[in-house]
């Protein structure tokens, strides 16, 4: 018994010495506990925007009086639905004819959608007219109530992105896809570096003529190939099997992908510098990889105060997840991703430089 608290005192001993365990088993569970309460709190309701086309005053008066609901009349569907596509709007909503609408959903955030559908259908029930489906419609002629289909507003569904089955996850699985893609390749590398570090394989490289730009170039050539093969799994998985509907370039998607497992790459090789064992570099994830997903844009980023915002502005997995949320939800190009594309790229040239300035603390040339 003396020899077992004689042991534990030793442990405990050697982990009050440690500050850097401490504050990351204390403070970093605060933190991020404290980010999640913000930033689920801070708006629970979503506020919409509904573009509308050629629409009775009176519809277009009732959805304005709505909270959480604002309107902008657009002159054309052509021009409506390019708004719709652009994010300018979350629906857009035509009258076709006496009692005729119908509405474009973006659908790209299943809140909103169910958010405009339950203002859309209050507003035409608030002026004693209901909301009618085509399937409804079929229903109610099929059960002899014409008179109460004809007397009824007849409101036609159509979809951006997916259909009416389209749930919540769906449209944040692009975001999913690409938060594993980066923290798996962020711990096997850092991992990796850093058993090479604890074993003297990298003091032995050290010894040699070869330079430091080397040796970081070297170490994310190596990983950056298995980096590659897990996104295309990753990638392949999701759309295959899973069936996420991609608009856009599977291999603009892939692309994106590739360069966030990079910059991932060079994140988990620049923190393998500072963690002293592999049970330190595992506590970081709550502070590198934890905040990449609260910021990442599954919570609505524009719901945010300005500061979080900043903080968010600063993570790459932000720039990610806005590329691939244009890709496959929007089915965006090239051209529309190029800012998150350049964004990603200087993250990589960034972590790529303070990796071969890192590695000063163990040779200075």
């Amino acid at each position: 018994m003396t020899r077992t608290l004689a042991i534990a005192k030793r442990i405990l001993m050697e982990m009050m010495r440690d500050k850097r365990t401490l504050a990351l088993m204390f403070l970093a569970p605060v933190l991020i506990l404290s980010l999640l309460n913000y930033v689920f709190t801070i708006n629970s309701t979503p506020s919409v925007e509904i573009g509308t086309v050629r629409v009775e005053q009176v519809v277009s008066d009732s959805l304005n009086q709505t909270s959480h609901v604002q309107t902008k009349n657009y002159v054309s569907e052509k021009k409506a639905k390019v708004a719709l596509k652009d994010k300018k709007v979350d629906a857009v909503l035509t009258q076709t004819g006496e009692n005729q609408y119908q509405i474009r959903y973006a659908n790209t955030d299943a809140s909103k959608t169910a958010m405009v559908r339950q203002v859309v259908n209050g507003t035409f029930t608030k002026n004693k007219v209901a909301a009618m489906t085509k399937q409804n419609v079929t229903l109610a002629a099929q059960n002899g109530q014409q008179a109460a289909a004809q007397s009824s507003v007849f409101l036609s569904e159509k979809y951006n992105y997916g259909d009416q089955d389209t749930s919540f996850f769906d449209t944040i699985m692009p975001i999913f896809m690409g938060f594993f893609v980066f923290m798996f390749v962020f711990l096997i590398s850092g991992i990796s570096l850093l058993k090479e570090r604890t074993k003297g394989t990298l003091s032995r490289l050290l010894a040699t003529p070869v330079r430091r730009s080397e040796i970081v170039f070297g170490y994310m050539l190596s990983y950056a190939l298995i980096a590659v093969l897990q996104t295309a799994v990753i990638v392949t998985f999701t759309i295959t099997l899973l069936h996420v509907e991609v608009l856009g370039s599977v291999w603009l998607l892939f692309l994106i992908n590739v360069l966030l497992a990079m910059v991932a790459l060079a994140l988990g090789l620049l923190v393998s510098t500072l963690a002293a064992s592999e049970f330190q570099m595992i506590q970081f994830i709550p502070i590198v990889v934890v905040p990449q997903m609260i910021f990442s844009g599954i919570i609505p980023f524009d719901s945010m105060a300005s500061w979080a915002q900043a903080i968010g502005n600063i993570l790459p997995m932000k720039y990610a997840a806005d590329a691939m949320n244009a890709v496959v939800l929007q089915g965006q190009g090239l051209s529309a991703i190029l800012w998150p594309i350049f964004a990603l790229v200087l993250f990589l040239v960034a972590l790529t430089g303070l990796n071969i300035f890192g590695l000063r603390r163990y040779r200075k040339v």
